[in-house]
């Protein structure tokens, strides 16, 4: 047979054994704890030589089933479903790296990740250095013998900046660190991570996975890419867990005492919107494209950035790595902070909310809210303005989202 569809796979993936009842739905365990046969049983659990779940914290068969829905649609060699995006991004950090150890990335990140990196973690010896991610030469300077990872975004909120991920990947690999992308605005039915050498993919399921809004959750997906065996934390433990060994280290030094997990219910919300995940990313990004295109001819509008608008200087490296629809998010200027609240407020259909890839489309000035927190002048270094508009795209039809943007212009 040749290969399925992602779709068809999505659907398609098997549960680990069959349900009693015929259900057609992976079941919701809800449940903390797990009733075992002996006690030699259950100290085999524990012991790790037996597959089995002991407690929810740990291992849930709900997001078990998740994971493997991610697992067949990405062709991971593993993958960790977490509580959020931002708790598969700190696990991470903290599995591949202890005091003294240092990533490269750009000042151009989703502003908690900023915050994670400078508030949370440096004061425990972790440094996050610096730079444009779009020049490689640049990139290759700052990597020195502690530098342990390249850390991206695979397309910038909100400056909606692409690097060029096979460059970042060459760096990488010379270096034996780390290629590690935050591809929440590129989910995995538009890029594909591995094929572009990515290591390990971390993700906010919250966004398009969780099929609209409906829960809080986060995706740790490594490619089993990466040499372990010549990597500072992992080279002794790598002689006796072998390929596995980061996995090991994540799920029982890191997501375990962390207490990371993500609750079943959650998973079982974000497993059914993986089944729709095409569907609506193939919409909600057709959306955008068109929406961007019409603002490029309004009056009232300075300037619209969108990677998939020839007008972008990401134009091509965004069509070669995502498709010709690149994202459903991205953002345009008018002529003032003044102007932007007056039109967001006259919006009828448009959501003023937080967010992003909602079935709902969705509106906020960024610079007075996301990033409200630091100072103008590092709000300049971010690439962020006052006259700046986020809008995330949502499902509807593109014909309504035209008409409020024209009498919202109008008033």
């Amino acid at each position: 047979m040749k290969k399925q569809g992602l779709t068809t796979t999505l659907l398609h993936t098997p549960f680990p054994q069959k349900d009693p009842h015929g259900s057609m739905n992976f079941p919701v365990y809800d449940n903390v704890s797990f009733e075992f046969e002996t006690s030699e049983e259950l100290e085999a659990a524990f012991r790790g030589e037996k597959q089995m779940h002991q407690y929810s914290r740990i291992t849930n068969p709900t997001v078990e089933y998740f994971e493997s829905k991610v697992q067949r649609m990405t062709g991971a060699f593993s993958v960790t479903a977490m509580s959020s995006g931002m708790a598969a991004i700190s696990n991470l950090v903290m599995a591949i790296s202890h005091s003294g150890n240092n990533i490269i990335t750009s000042k151009h990140l989703f502003g908690n990740t900023i915050a994670l990196f400078e508030k949370t973690l440096k004061p425990y010896g972790f440094t996050a250095k610096y730079t444009d991610l779009t020049d490689p030469d640049a990139v290759a300077q700052l990597v020195d013998k502690d530098t342990v990872a390249i850390f991206f975004e695979t397309i910038t909120n909100p400056q909606l900046e692409v690097a060029n991920v096979r460059a970042l990947s060459e760096i990488a690999k010379r270096n034996n660190i780390l290629l590690i992308a935050d591809t929440t605005l590129t989910p995995p039915s538009v890029f594909s991570a591995k094929e572009f050498g990515i290591d390990i993919e971390v993700l906010s399921s919250t966004k398009y996975i969780s099929g609209g809004a409906t829960s809080v959750g986060g995706l740790l997906i490594d490619y089993g890419t990466f040499d372990w065996s010549r990597f500072g934390k992992t080279k002794e433990a790598f002689r006796e867990h072998g390929r596995p060994v980061f996995k090991m280290i994540l799920r029982k030094q890191i997501f375990r005492n962390l207490g990371a997990c993500l609750s079943p219910h959650n998973a079982y919300l974000q497993s059914l919107g993986l089944d729709t995940l095409v569907l609506r990313t193939e919409r909600s990004t057709s959306n955008a494209l068109e929406l961007a295109r019409w603002l490029e001819g309004q009056d009232a509008v300075r300037h619209v950035h969108h990677p998939g608008l020839e007008s972008s200087p990401f134009y091509k490296i965004a069509v070669e790595q995502f498709g010709d629809r690149p994202c459903s998010v991205f953002t345009f200027d008018l002529e003032s902070k003044a102007h932007c609240y007056a039109f967001m407020n006259k919006l009828q259909v448009v959501r003023r909310a937080t967010n992003l890839q909602d079935n709902k489309s969705l509106i906020i000035h960024p610079y007075s809210t996301i990033f409200a927190e630091y100072p103008d002048a590092e709000k300049e270094k971010m690439g962020l303005r006052d006259t700046m508009i986020r809008l995330s795209v949502g499902i509807e039809e593109v014909e309504d989202l035209i008409e409020d943007f024209t009498q919202a212009f109008a008033a």
